[in-house]
């Protein structure tokens, strides 16, 4: 009977049964003393959430997605002693309100910090040092809390890293958000040890080895979101650093119009993932989006007709259909290992997640000049450098201007955010340094607000220039000329800059003048 109500829809169990419809939860109408009573693991498994009590019979007011679920309803009954009255909501609707409402019910880290304060955890703090207490603690310990708090507010926050810096006096959180750190808690110097201890656990590193760095992983879900973590442990003259990633896996992958890429940009890079063979690279910063941009390329080129194989480290995204590697210097295996294992599965795209050295280089042009198109990263600051990087490494020129495809650079820039931003124009020197016209009407951040976490941004997006290796710039690789002359040589054809491409998107209102000059540098003539 369970599964005949489930199938119906919530308009048909409402009128079958007498009862109200609730189309969508928010988190306010939720009573937090109710939900704080029903274990969370229950109220997600039976779908059910307690809204408030009606001050006229007493009764519970819950929403259930199944009405037929007595048992539910009996189980109520008895946890809160009062009647229950049931009304329908579809059961994403259940599970939406119940996430936001526990989310709020929970606090933040700073409530939990006061919590820890409060609760004389001296004792506590030292148990925790012992392996055997954390790795018997309950989930109610203080500090267990503390770590699971910070989690759950870096993924509400939309923060990429937690930063656990520990220092002469003093404890620093911090998140990075839209790729700017924040400050967000500062716990008292006494209970670092157990932070670190605690994350250690979960990543499963060795809690008593202080002195070296280790690296290691885990997984948690939040409010429904799978979430791979990153951890890197430094020691430092006052204790281990901390500095955790977060991996949305199952956040939708990016498509390449989702990336900033537009217009003729997004021709280019249809044209380059139309050749059938030769090495495309991305360049950027570390935290630039390269990956992203590798990743969304290859979803484009995916299909039945492709073999598609990646060496990765780490792998960050799984994509269905592609064959993807693990770098594992622990048994030899690198990316120039994998790259040449890679080759012998009659590979149709190849994907080496960065060349590091010249080893990794030359196979990489060596796949491509063997019939494989090659995509990979690399860390130069624009995407004439990428020529001069690869020449430096020991690739012949020859082979770079005969298997080099394209080079794409990126930067990430902050979004403006649309409900606080403040209409202006651009000053005569930012103008002249954007090659905008004075006057020109642009938006700048405003004072913040509660969609964008008083930060005046939301969000971020990429400005990119794209070279097309041509014939004209083949000749000047083979020249040796310096990536000065292929700047010239590029502009003079009408090749968009990093700084133009953000200019463009500053018109369009996408972002601020202040975002495209603090992540570009001037071009040199």
């Amino acid at each position: 009977m369970a599964h005949a109500a489930a199938a119906s829809s919530p308009a048909e169990l409402a009128r079958r049964f007498g009862l109200a419809v609730v189309e969508h939860i928010a988190a306010d109408q939720v009573d937090a003393t109710l939900l704080g009573r029903l274990p969370i693991a229950y109220a997600r498994r039976n779908a059910c959430l307690p809204l408030r009590e009606d001050p006229t019979s007493g009764h519970v007011v819950v929403a259930l997605a199944d009405p037929l679920a007595l048992h539910v309803v009996a189980d109520l009954r008895a946890l809160y002693d009062r009647p229950i009255t049931a009304v329908i909501a579809p059961q994403a609707a259940v599970l939406e309100g119940l996430n936001a409402a526990y989310d709020r019910v929970q606090g933040s880290a700073e409530a939990v910090m006061g919590d820890i304060e409060g609760g004389g955890l001296e004792s506590v703090a030292h148990e925790l040092e012992e392996p055997r207490d954390l790795l018997d603690a309950d989930d109610e310990a203080p500090i267990i809390r503390l770590v699971n708090s910070l989690l759950s507010q870096a993924v509400k926050d939309r923060a990429s890293d937690i930063h656990v810096e520990a220092f002469e006096r003093e404890v620093i959180v911090r998140f990075r958000i839209d790729g700017i750190l924040y400050d967000v808690i500062r716990p008292p110097r006494r209970f670092h040890p157990t932070i670190v201890a605690r994350v250690k656990v979960l990543a499963g590193l060795d809690i008593a080895e202080k002195r070296r760095p280790q690296d290691g992983r885990f997984r948690f879900r939040a409010a429904g979101r799978d979430i791979d973590v990153r951890v890197s442990t430094v020691p430092t003259q006052f204790g281990e650093r901390l500095v955790l990633r977060l991996l949305d896996r199952s956040g939708a992958l990016l498509r390449l119009e989702d990336l900033g890429l537009a217009g003729d940009h997004l021709d280019e890079i249809g044209r380059l993932l139309g050749r059938a063979h030769g090495i495309v690279l991305v360049t950027g910063p570390t935290g630039s989006g390269t990956t992203t941009t590798l990743y969304a390329a290859l979803s484009q080129l995916n299909s039945s007709s492709r073999n598609i194989i990646t060496i990765e480290d780490p792998i960050e995204v799984q994509l269905h259909g592609v064959g993807q590697i693990q770098v594992n210097p622990k048994i030899e295996l690198t990316f120039a290992s994998g790259l040449r294992s890679i080759l012998r599965q009659d590979p149709d795209v190849v994907m080496g997640g960065e060349i590091r050295d010249g080893e990794t280089a030359e196979i990489a042009i060596q796949a491509a000049l063997t019939g494989h198109l090659v995509f990979s990263t690399l860390h130069t600051n624009d995407s004439f450098g990428a020529i001069t990087r690869l020449v430096d490494m020991g690739i012949e020129p020859f082979l770079v201007s005969s298997a080099l495809l394209g080079v794409v650079a990126q930067r990430l820039v902050r979004r403006v955010c649309p409900d606080c931003r403040v209409p202006t124009e651009a000053s005569a020197r930012e103008a002249a340094e954007l090659g905008l016209v004075a006057g020109t009407p642009v938006f700048r951040a405003g004072a913040g607000c509660a969609g964008c976490r008083q930060t005046g941004y939301r969000g971020r997006t990429g400005i990119h220039e794209i070279l097309q290796i041509d014939d004209e710039v083949r000749s000047l690789v083979m020249a040796r000329s310096d990536s000065a002359a292929i700047r010239r040589l590029a502009s003079g054809h009408g090749m968009r800059l990093l700084r133009q491409d953000g200019a463009a998107k500053i018109a369009r209102g996408e972002t601020t003048v202040e975002e495209v000059l603090r992540v570009t540098q001037e071009e040199v003539a």
